[in-house]
């Protein structure tokens, strides 16, 4: 019997991240030496005492349902979180625990657009920005920008791209794949584009404790009064606490949002698993040293894996001044960004990420999410692979 899927799903594309990350950790398991920089996975172990607090809520019975919104001595440390360190002044009301930051973007496109609703992104974006908005029913509006102008778009650019079905502007910094950072005056003159045009915008702030080199993170809805009822804050666990597995993000925003938000969750998955919510207590209300620490060894691995990928002939990318990632050019070498990994994978063992799922087909992005080791071993492939193709 022929099986009829929905046409929703027919017109979306598997994460070409999590495919690739897939197949490298098949190959590990048949016994091969593959260096993976393809996975955005610290990887560090989950500081203890986040552990701890976990175990000590599983031993204490917190193992029952919980509300769907999430835990409210969670959602009180968010806010309070948000307050301090990012200047936004939500009540623990505003916030919505989710099942990982991806899954508070995915509450978001669900319950704010209708039908052919539009939604700027600027690539290179998050493979799962796009994918997200058709599974919506929305319609993805790309705005490309190019290593002349470190991957970050102007405020004309965004402003030209908005339109009367525009919803919402999607905005990411750090951002996954270029590692860039907009500055403050780059953020407030974002903002004011959202403002004249009087529409919404997403700030994916996953990667905000990852900086470098004294890059400073503003949220967006900081910029000005007027921009903070226009703003969406996704957040979560995973990168900078190292806690991926762990499935442990949030969604900030207006009441009627959040509501909205928690209906859907409560239809789908409801709360996120109830002992681990303690463990992200812990994360925010413990010291922050574990977060420096590893930030701290990120940027001694950024040292390496940039200084070494730019002297790869035909190589060019942009110094990363956030999360864990080099986008590194690959133009010169002819081939595509699927060729081109697919090609590093078979020959050498070593996993990236083709910069096409970003939408950027001259890239490829590789992860220093990993130990030194791994790193000067697969860039030592790398560099075999690459001097072999361009002579």
């Amino acid at each position: 019997m022929a099986i009829k899927l929905a046409e929703r799903i027919e017109r979306v594309n598997l994460s070409m991240t999590l495919a690739i990350s897939a197949k490298a950790k098949t190959m590990k398991a048949d016994g091969l030496d593959v260096c993976s920089f393809s996975a955005g996975e610290p990887d560090f172990d989950t500081p203890a005492h986040i552990k701890a607090a976990a175990q000590q809520a599983l031993e204490e019975g917190k193992t029952k349902y919980g509300p769907a919104a999430g835990e409210p001595k969670l959602r009180q440390s968010i806010a309070r979180k948000l307050k301090t360190k990012n200047g936004l002044e939500y009540g623990p009301e505003n916030i919505i625990v989710t099942n990982g930051g991806k899954h508070s973007l995915y509450n978001l496109m669900q319950v704010l657009l209708d039908p052919g609703d539009e939604v700027v992104i600027p690539a290179p974006y998050w493979v799962s920005y796009p994918e997200m908005v058709k599974l919506a029913d929305g319609v993805p509006v790309i705005i490309s920008a190019g290593a002349e102008t470190d991957y970050k778009i102007t405020p004309e650019q965004l402003r030209n791209a908005i339109t009367p079905k525009t919803r919402l502007f999607v905005f990411n910094s750090p951002s996954n794949p270029s590692g860039m950072v907009y500055s403050p005056e780059e953020v407030r003159a974002l903002a004011k584009v959202v403002v004249e045009k009087d529409i919404l915008v997403l700030a994916d702030e996953i990667y905000e404790y990852i900086l470098y080199d004294g890059a400073e993170h503003l949220s967006i809805g900081a910029a000005s009064s007027e921009i903070f009822p226009r703003c969406i804050v996704s957040n979560g666990f995973a990168k900078g606490y190292s806690m991926t597995g762990w499935r442990l993000g949030y969604l900030a925003g207006s009441l009627e949002i959040i509501q909205a938000a928690t209906t859907l969750q409560s239809h789908s998955t409801s709360n996120v698993c109830t002992f681990a919510q303690y463990g992200a207590i812990a994360a925010l209300e413990s010291s922050q040293d574990c977060v420096e620490e590893m930030r701290l060894a990120f940027a001694e691995r950024r040292k390496v894996m940039l200084e070494r990928v730019r002297a790869l002939p035909g190589f060019t990318c942009p110094k990363p001044q956030g999360a864990f990632y080099i986008f590194a050019n690959i133009g010169k070498t002819g081939m595509s960004s699927l060729e081109f990994c697919n090609a590093l994978l078979e020959e050498e063992k070593v996993a990236a990420i083709p910069g096409v799922a970003f939408g950027s087909d001259d890239c490829v992005r590789f992860s220093y999410a990993t130990d030194l080791a791994t790193i000067n071993k697969g860039l030592d492939r790398l560099e075999r692979f690459v001097r072999s193709r361009m002579n």
